[in-house]
């Protein structure tokens, strides 16, 4: 193993700033799911469980949601729910019993409602998961192959849980995986970078967010040129 005092912040700047590995790239049709973007992570004046990382995060999942629709891209929100019991979270849910627990996040509770400030379509997919990964135990996967999807947008929190979690199951499906970085966020300074390093470099591009818009944008001119 190699050691270092840097952080993993600066890993990760440096990794940025060094010769980029070659990227995985953007496919012809894309995905966009947004991971568990409810109050109990994102309304930090009501719960403490929340957090924050880039202040304007949700105007950028806005911005990419309404572009993708645009496309006639399938965009997913997923939150975490469980049953009164809290059975359903299984063994992820029997390390601690309090009032912020995963297991006590219920359905049509608070915590568990999508934050009020994302714009959610008419058309969008809205999913209750119960796992870390958007993938696991539920109708993503059809979805994508309905859609003839091969590549996935990530946002959402954390980054070192049900993020890295739904963009590794994305990569180990074959997909293009995106991580627009702006649009991640965790509660702690260092496992956000260590995982955004761990991301770049084994399972995702993570990029800026502008990159991505660019590219939504560059489709949606296409489709729009006359045949």
């Amino acid at each position: 193993m190699e050691f270092s005092n840097k952080t993993a912040r600066q890993m990760y700047e440096e990794l940025k700033a060094g010769v980029r590995r070659p990227p995985f790239g953007y496919g012809a049709r894309a995905a966009l799911i947004n991971v568990d973007l409810q109050r109990a992570y994102t309304d930090v004046g009501a719960f403490k469980t929340a957090y924050e990382t880039d202040p304007l995060q949700l105007d950028y999942v806005n911005a990419l949601a309404a572009l993708c629709r645009d496309l006639n891209f399938p965009v997913v929100w997923t939150y975490c729910a469980y049953l009164p019991s809290g059975e359903d979270c299984g063994i992820w849910g029997t390390r601690t019993d309090t009032p912020d627990s995963l297991q006590n996040i219920k359905y049509d509770s608070e915590r568990a409602q999508l934050d009020p400030r994302l714009t959610i379509g008419e058309n969008d997919i809205v999913i209750a998961k119960r796992m870390a990964s958007a993938f696991f135990e539920t109708l993503v996967p059809s979805l994508l192959t309905f859609h003839k999807i091969d590549t996935v947008i990530v946002t959402g929190g954390s980054t070192s849980g049900c993020v890295r979690a739904t963009a590794v199951d994305s990569l180990s499906r074959s997909y293009r995986t995106i991580v627009p970085e702006e649009c991640v966020a965790d509660k702690h300074e260092s496992p956000h970078f260590a995982n955004l390093y761990d991301l770049a470099v084994k399972y995702a591009d993570v990029v800026r967010v502008a990159e991505v818009q660019a590219w939504l944008s560059s489709l949606k001119a296409s489709a729009s040129q006359p045949a």
